[in-house]
């Protein structure tokens, strides 16, 4: 058995969008404060010509006097009115500038172009070809380090690759790296890197020296699936099938391990991520739910006993959610309701408590009556949005959903989290590889989604323009823009992974190979 089975019309460029215009607007209104003034200037000549031509020199002279002073005259309205212009014209200029609909743009959307240029120029890179795991099975997982000098590839039958990136180099082959599949990578600076496994234990590595392992963690009794790390706290996060989330204190290892704490405990659970502040927790279950820790606080462990174990499936959605402080997932529900769930112990004075739990089940396009298994889970990296693909209860439809974080007021204060998701693009999946779980990816910039669609990737954008979610309309849902499809497997691709540094992006499939995309002109 696989480690990594389910355990139960292009739009035009921004920048060559006109400002929009108004209600009643005409084409011409924009430039219609400079009109008058361009015919005032033309217009002051006339004006101080000497009309009468039968009058005497000293007629002649006093006019001239008048004409002279008139001229002065019209010489500071024409300079007050080029001013005016001017400072129009030149905040015009700006205002378009810094929205990015002017001929001059700001630098970082012109980097932007040159990226979707880049991204959709991506081909599979010809020395990738000898990127293979071979007799290792199936890839599992990809990742960089912070730097992106080294590539490191988590294999089903116990080991660890290492690969230079830029030259498809293999670098070392970290033999017997664990006593099962290694399931997940994690760096934790540019040296130390983290590996978990269905030995049930996690690993800790240096790459300064790689004969044996810095030192072995044990905790779980089950799978290992998940490893996160906290910045802040310099704490190891890891999660497994069964259903314990645990931190370790990397801040006194040992090579007997490093004191740890079981921290929170759902059944069912799938995956779990941190968002990049680190404020809060995502977890997403085989049933269908997806649980938000906000206000996270990784140093008080939560009771197991303090909320309601989960049950697997969700019974048929009704018109009437639960309000009470805490619910069992038997209770019909909306698709967009949720759970919000209180410890009482972490209540903080005049404000909301730490760790308050939010229970939801993500609105899923499609039939709305069916199960859902969330299988990955990813945040985007400015912490906007979570990246979801779920698969149905009967493993024949995949999708991939986006869900912005929205900010609200809270409901019943001071008690209530402040944030909740909403679907914002969505689009189906190839459903290939049944039973096995597909991870995605986020670009660094976000702008880009890497997606396994078969035996290839796609590279989906949230508009034509690669635009940045932000920018898209937020009252309405949108099908994902597909940039570009990439085929150069000849099994189900199972990982993908963005390089952190460079336009580069790498795949893995079920035989073993791994592919490297990178610009091609």
């Amino acid at each position: 058995m696989s480690s990594d089975r389910q355990s139960d019309s292009k739009e035009g460029d921004e920048s060559q969008v006109d400002r929009p215009r108004t209600a009643g607007e005409s084409p011409d209104d924009e430039h219609s404060n400079e009109e008058p003034e361009i015919r005032q200037r033309s217009a002051t000549p006339r004006d101080i010509r000497v009309a009468d031509t039968g009058r005497s020199n000293a007629g002649f002279a006093k006019k001239d006097s008048k004409a002279q002073s008139a001229n002065v005259c019209a010489s500071g309205l024409r300079t007050e009115s080029f001013a005016s212009v001017t400072r129009s014209s030149v905040f015009r200029l700006l205002q378009k500038r810094t929205t990015g609909k002017g001929i001059f743009v700001e630098p970082a959307r012109d980097n932007f172009r040159t990226l979707t240029s880049l991204y959709s120029s991506m081909n599979p890179a010809a020395d990738s070809v000898n990127m293979t795991t071979q007799t290792h099975g199936a890839v599992f997982n990809l990742e960089y380090s912070p730097d992106g000098s080294v590539l490191t590839v988590a294999c089903e039958q116990t080991e660890v690759l290492l690969f230079d990136p830029i030259s498809s180099r293999h670098i070392k082959t970290l033999v017997d790296a664990h006593e099962d599949c290694v399931n997940n990578i994690r760096f934790l600076d540019n040296r130390l890197f983290a590996t978990c496994s269905d030995d049930t234990t996690i690993a800790l590595w240096d790459l300064r020296k790689l004969n044996s392992k810095v030192c072995s963690l044990h905790g779980h009794t089950s799978w290992v699936k998940n490893i996160e790390y906290d910045t802040n706290t310099r704490l190891l996060v890891t999660s497994g099938f069964d259903g314990n989330v645990i931190t370790w204190d990397t801040n006194r290892f040992t090579e007997d391990g490093c004191p740890h704490k079981k921290f929170f405990h759902t059944r069912y659970l799938m995956r779990m991520r941190l968002t990049p502040d680190c404020s809060k927790m995502l977890i997403s279950t085989s049933s269908g739910y997806l649980l938000i820790l906000h206000d996270l606080d990784l140093t008080q462990s939560l009771e197991v006993g303090s909320y309601r174990i989960l049950r697997a499936r969700r019974s048929t959605p009704s018109t009437e959610g639960t309000t009470s402080g805490s619910r069992s997932s038997d209770t019909p529900r909306h698709s967009n309701d949720s759970s919000k769930l209180h410890p009482q112990d972490s209540q903080r004075e005049g404000g909301s408590p730490r760790n308050s739990l939010e229970v939801l089940t993500p609105e899923i396009p499609g039939e709305k009556d069916r199960g859902n298994c969330i299988t990955s889970l990813q945040l985007h990296p400015k912490g906007w949005a979570t990246l979801i693909r779920c698969s149905s209860n009967m493993d024949d439809q995949e999708w991939t959903c986006v869900y912005e974080f929205q900010e609200g007021a809270p409901t019943r204060p001071p008690v209530s989290p402040r944030c909740s998701l909403r679907l914002t693009h969505f689009i189906e999946e190839a459903n290939v590889g049944r039973g096995y779980i597909k991870e995605l990816c986020f670009s660094p910039d976000g702008r880009l989604i890497c997606s396994p669609y078969g035996y290839g990737v796609r590279l989906l954008a949230f508009d034509g323009g690669c635009g940045e979610l932000s920018d898209r309309v937020r009252a309405e849902t949108h099908c994902l823009h597909e940039v570009r499809s990439l085929y150069s497997h000849s099994d189900v691709v199972l990982t993908t992974k963005f390089s952190p540094t460079h336009c580069q992006l790498a795949s893995g499939c079920l035989s073993g190979r791994i592919s490297l995309y990178q610009p091609k002109f």
